[in-house]
């Protein structure tokens, strides 16, 4: 795995503040954000890149071990507690040699990577050590409609079939795991695991933050003005809205749970956010005019 430089990616330093990372964050999230940069790969691709330093960086824990251990942060714990073991096997050595200098032999090595790999490295008796396999990444792409409803489908991943059930709600970006899908481990040793990465591409008219969709509504002047009913689509059906008398432009209307799903939240959704944009006619005829120098002169 390539090191990825997260302070560089959110452009702050290494001595930055929460509050630095949270601004950072937010700048370039919206600048990259998918709906923002409709059909980029390279804006996709940076907007992810962002997400993941963000959830490193202003996580304190995951921080500290990244700042320590680099592209290997995310194993951790495995290299301080290997660490603590042998300082543990070399004092005990040392003791049982009346003070001398102990080792750091075969069965030291062997604890060592049991405790990193999580007895994935452990070695038999003079056998040969057992490694986990790679782990495969790989980019599933799918428009926004394909992850309104959960469903399922069939992946090839290096030449083997793969059923996955998607979860509706599925957010643009999200990584999903799937356990011993990955590479073959050596020496006897577990399969790496895949990683699934979303790319929802999103052609419809709305746009969506988390569980919630907006989108905007003309009204015409005259309906604006005296009231009456629009009707309206909802991400996956119609309704019919009343607009009250004297409606301006901008106003904004919610239309609770007829957002997008919650991810894995079955049966609960977001809302939905209607903006007003009120049209005005063209094209009008004299005696329209004369109607509306009227209604000026009326309200002058």
């Amino acid at each position: 795995m390539d090191f990825i430089d997260y302070y560089k990616i959110l452009g702050i330093e290494k001595n930055a503040t929460e509050a630095d990372i949270k601004k950072a964050y937010r700048k370039h999230a919206r600048k990259h954000h998918p709906d923002v940069n409709p059909d980029d790969k390279e804006a996709e691709r940076k907007f992810k890149e962002v997400n993941e330093a963000n959830e490193v960086l202003s996580d304190p824990e995951k921080r500290k071990k990244y700042d320590k251990y680099g592209k290997d942060w995310k194993q951790a714990d495995h290299f301080e507690q290997a660490e603590q073991h042998r300082q543990h096997r070399q004092s005990t050595s040392s003791r049982g040699a009346g003070g001398g200098q102990g080792g750091f032999g075969e069965d030291d090595f062997s604890d060592f990577f049991s405790s990193m790999f999580g007895g994935a490295g452990r070695a038999s008796s003079r056998g040969a050590m057992k490694f986990k396999g790679q782990d495969f990444n790989a980019e599933l792409h799918l428009n926004l409609e394909d992850v309104y409803k959960t469903h399922k489908r069939t992946l090839t991943i290096n030449g083997k079939n793969i059923r996955l059930s998607i979860a509706a709600g599925v957010e643009n970006g999200q990584t999903i795991k799937i356990k011993g899908h990955g590479g073959d481990g050596m020496n006897g040793g577990p399969k790496g695991d895949l990683y699934i990465t979303f790319v929802i591409a999103n052609h419809s008219r709305f746009k969506r933050h988390g569980a919630n969709l907006y989108t905007t509504v003309e009204v015409d002047l005259y309906k604006a003005m005296l009231g009456g009913e629009v009707l309206v689509d909802t991400f996956d059906s119609k309704v019919k809205l009343n607009i009250k008398p004297e409606t301006q432009n901008n106003t904004k209307v919610r239309l609770k749970g007829k957002g997008f799903p919650v991810y894995k939240k079955e049966g609960q959704f977001g809302d939905l956010y209607i903006t007003y944009s009120i049209k005005n006619p063209t094209n009008i005829s004299a005696k329209e005019k004369e109607l509306f120098e009227e209604l000026a002169k009326l309200r002058s």
